[in-house]
């Protein structure tokens, strides 16, 4: 769930305490209050025309997940510099390449089974954070750049099979999606896969269609549209989590400096003998951490 609660009294804490099972700062609501997510066990949609704040969104949790002393990144961005500055703090980092897309899909698709396989052996449910297994965040801008834009028809298909695997089964086994789309049309987000999402962000919408598309229907009709965000108002969108009501919230953004020096400081946290992560062994991921 969505929550507004003040922050602690003790502040935020700084990297390297952070944690992936710990709520998520996304920006303010309507109402100047705090808003944070719990990103280990959900999955979030963002969609809205271009310019509407969806690459801030995605940056700020790939700034927490960075920072997070239990995470992996994986990153799909086919234009290279949306999520180009966290290239070396990712496991992966795939560009307009639907070839290495899918490959990587694959992978985390055999990670998940192979953390089923484990859960089921010694008699649990989902990962926790005391399992001391890594939480691998997978960031994805944009779906139809990868579903319906580059590569062979055969090729998109499998991705969007992939990924909506990935979005149904990932989220107990610790590999949650943040996925964005400029195009919220019924061919980029159909129904089955919207409604794997527990968090859907919709920006500002050229139609109620398109809002309706992200939140759900029904949504619009009822006065929770994104074509009702001005065009300046970069950032604002309505936010709705499982079984919730869409709220009005302003997304935290960070400025290209600013992602660049959270990302300088997450790389020297990784590097080894500097950071302890929970899960650091290459065996799973097929990589080194």
């Amino acid at each position: 769930m969505t929550s507004t609660v003040s922050a602690p009294a003790a502040g935020v804490p700084v990297g390297p305490g952070l944690s992936m099972f710990d709520p998520i700062f996304l920006g303010i609501d309507e109402f100047s209050q705090p808003v944070y997510i719990t990103l280990a066990y959900r999955n979030l949609l963002a969609g809205g025309e271009p310019g509407g704040g969806k690459s801030g969104l995605l940056n700020t949790i790939a700034a927490h997940a960075a920072l997070s002393v239990d995470s992996r990144l994986v990153l799909l961005d086919g234009k290279l510099v949306e999520l180009g500055q966290w290239e070396d703090v990712a496991d992966a980092f795939i560009g307009p390449d639907i070839t290495a897309a899918l490959t990587v899909l694959r992978r985390l698709q055999q990670v998940m089974n192979n953390r089923y396989a484990w859960l089921r052996a010694h008699g649990l449910r989902k990962v926790t954070a005391a399992d001391r297994l890594s939480v691998i965040t997978v960031l994805v801008d944009e779906i139809a750049f990868y579903s319906a834009t580059v590569g062979t028809k055969q090729e998109q298909e499998e991705f969007v099979a992939l990924l909506r695997d990935l979005v149904a089964r990932g989220r107990a086994a610790g590999i949650p999606v943040v996925a964005a789309t400029q195009r919220p049309s019924f061919d980029i987000i159909p129904t089955s896969l919207r409604d794997l999402f527990g968090y859907r962000a919709a920006f500002r919408c050229t139609t109620p269609n398109s809002s309706n598309i992200v939140l759900g229907h029904g949504w619009a009709e009822q006065g929770y549209t994104a074509t009702d965000i001005a065009p300046t108002n970069q950032g604002a969108a309505y936010l709705i989590a499982e079984g919730g009501t869409p709220r009005r919230i302003k997304v935290a953004y960070l400025s290209d400096a600013q992602i660049a020096g959270i990302a300088d400081y997450a790389a020297w946290i990784r590097r080894p003998g500097t950071r302890t992560p929970a899960d650091n062994s290459p065996t799973e991921w097929g990589m080194a951490a």
